[in-house]
């Protein structure tokens, strides 16, 4: 991810053993995006936060979104709607964008999410 980072926006970037990142541009527009991008891949779920994601996999309890590069979460099938959902096909489909609000991040780190309290 990192190698296609710099091959993208022509910056280098180090990263140092404790974990600190450095990158270097000569453009100041090449080095803010190359920013941008580490701190998406880098940041945390946060409990509480309404994100925009998109569908990775329907399955017969839910659907798994995608909100953060590399971080799904469920939503159950009891939180998708205020209606009864019979079938998770009946109201997502792959790809689709969706507002879903955090809910837990459990101690392994599955991440719980739920449509019904950003609908409206």
């Amino acid at each position: 991810v990192i190698r296609q980072i710099t091959e993208e926006t022509g910056t280098t970037i180090d990263i140092e053993n404790d974990g600190t990142v450095k990158i270097a541009s000569v453009q100041s527009a090449a080095g803010r995006e190359a920013q941008r991008r580490i701190e998406l891949i880098t940041a945390d779920v946060e409990v509480g936060r309404v994100y925009e994601g998109r569908v990775a996999r329907l399955m017969d309890f839910g659907a798994f979104v995608t909100i953060l590069p590399g971080r799904d979460g469920l939503v159950h099938i009891s939180q998708i709607s205020d209606e009864r959902v019979e079938k998770v096909s009946d109201k997502l489909n792959e790809g689709d964008v969706v507002r879903v609000k955090v809910l837990e991040v459990d101690r392994q780190g599955r991440v719980r999410l739920s449509m019904r309290s950003v609908e409206g």
